[in-house]
This record gives structure tokens, C-alpha cells and sequence, in this order.
């Protein structure tokens, strides 16, 4: 059951904090996951990604080699980031901050963003958004386990709000069979 998933945005995403929390996730429903990220020297606005392994048996390489689900936030970490997503893969995209769809058979266009600020208030709440949508669209955790871990994880002045913000995502897929290949 192994799934390779890829998060990539700017600095300041939360898309790190996001694979944590579906990482965490994961990991409480007894699968095995690694999480690893990586970001330019700028920590606020320059290109990051973040990648998970989620499998039932150990993994040996905490690597993602061919991701089935590329998420990018933006227009720079959809043209960087989704080269070698696998054919049969996803690519995901945040359709406000990525105009330009990269040339890809599978792709999904959420208003991530318009939905952080417009149902939750604050953009500073997209990278929960964006973590319902790819629970939806993935299947790889069950909501009662990402809402558990976003409950864990996020400070406890903010849970209500970023419970919403994941219910948001969640509910903005529409249209697609709820698995990746």
C-alpha cells in the first residue's frame, strides 16, 4: 500500500507542518511513515517541499523516489516540483496561486487559498485546507485520525479554527473516486 506523497509550496506554507501532521497521522492508525522536507535559504518565501512515505511495511529508503501526488502551492513549486510524479499520479494545485497547469494528465484544481481566507478567515490556515483535500482525495488516513493529529499539533488556542479549515478541504472535493493510483 505504499504511497509516495510530495508537498511543495513557498516558505511560510505550513506544507512541512502539513506532511508532519499526516505523518503523525498515519503513524496512529499503525502504518509505518517518514517524513522529510527540504527549503531554500530564504525561510519565508522561497521554495519548499515535503515529502511522506506512508506504507504498511517498513521502509527502508526515506526518500520519496516516484511520488504518486504532487501538492503545489505555487506556480514556482508546480513547475519545479512535479517532473517525476508517477504517470498514473496526481498533481494537485492551489488553481488562485497556480495559473500555469503543468502539462500533466491528472490534475485536481482546489481554491485553497480562497478557501483559508474566505471559510476560515486567514491564508495562514491553506496548508490544513490543503490536507483535507488530499485526505479526500487520497484515502491513505481517516479523517478522525488527520483530525486528531491537526488537534495534536497546532497550537490549542487555534484547533476549532484549523478543525474547520480541514473540514473545508475536505469537503471542497468533489468529483473524483477518492483514490491515487
Amino acid at each position: 500500500m505504499r504511497k509516495q506523497l510530495r508537498l511543495s509550496g513557498s516558505g511560510g506554507q505550513g506544507v512541512i507542518t502539513a506532511a508532519i501532521i499526516l505523518a503523525e497521522a498515519a503513524v496512529s492508525e499503525g502504518k509505518e511513515a517518514v517524513q522529510s522536507q527540504s527549503y531554500g535559504p530564504e525561510a519565508r518565501g522561497g521554495a519548499s517541499k515535503s515529502e511522506v512515505i506512508i506504507d504498511d511495511a517498513p521502509i527502508y529508503h526515506p526518500h520519496v523516489q516516484v511520488p504518486d501526488l504532487v501538492l503545489a502551492m505555487t506556480q514556482k513549486a508546480a513547475d519545479k516540483y512535479y517532473h517525476d510524479l508517477n504517470p498514473d499520479g496526481l498533481l494537485v494545485l492551489d488553481e488562485q496561486l497556480v495559473p500555469d497547469v503543468p502539462p500533466f494528465a491528472h490534475v485536481i484544481r482546489i481554491p485553497i487559498t480562497k478557501i483559508a481566507v474566505e471559510q476560515c478567515g486567514r491564508k495562514l490556515f491553506a496548508n490544513i485546507v490543503a490536507l483535507g483535500a488530499l485526505v479526500r482525495l487520497t484515502g491513505i488516513v481517516s479523517y478522525d485520525a488527520i483530525e486528531a493529529a491537526v488537534a495534536h499539533r497546532v497550537p490549542p488556542h487555534t484547533i476549532d479554527a484549523n478543525k474547520k479549515a480541514l473540514r473545508a478541504g475536505y469537503d471542497a472535493v468533489t468529483g473524483y473516486n477518492g483514490t491515487i493510483n
